[in-house]
């Protein structure tokens, strides 16, 4: 995994979980890698990997049956799509925002790419 240098480590590989909860490879229920597998995996040390574990647990998006391992949770699908959400929202449109005006775009603008190319490329 290729770690950027502007975002913690363990919110990298938390949005590499929600990344994998949103696309359906991990289910609700279903258990996913080990803190042990999820280090060795990305190359991390172990801590860095329980960050980001703890970070998803006290999110609801995970949970964890002691002596067994970590599964998403019943809503961890639901969960995770509302913090990418807001993520999006919160640091991702101000700046897509201030481009459009720098660039005088409008939403008629967007819309037409997206009817043109993003909507063939999402599904």
């Amino acid at each position: 995994m290729d770690f950027l240098d502007n975002q913690p480590i363990y919110m990298q590989i938390s949005d590499y979980f929600c990344e994998n909860i949103l696309t359906r490879e991990w289910k609700e229920n279903e258990k996913i890698p080990s803190v042990r597998e999820i280090a060795v995996l990305v190359e991390v040390n172990p801590n860095t990997a329980i960050r980001a574990y703890t970070f998803l647990q006290d999110q609801g998006i995970i949970y964890n049956k002691r002596g067994i391992g970590y599964f998403v949770a019943d809503d961890g699908y639901t969960k995770a799509l509302e913090m990418r959400k807001n993520e999006f929202i919160r640091k991702d449109v101000p700046v897509f925002f201030k481009t459009m005006n720098l660039l005088n775009m409008k939403c008629t603008d967007l819309e037409q790419i997206y009817n043109d190319q993003g909507a063939a490329k999402v599904k």
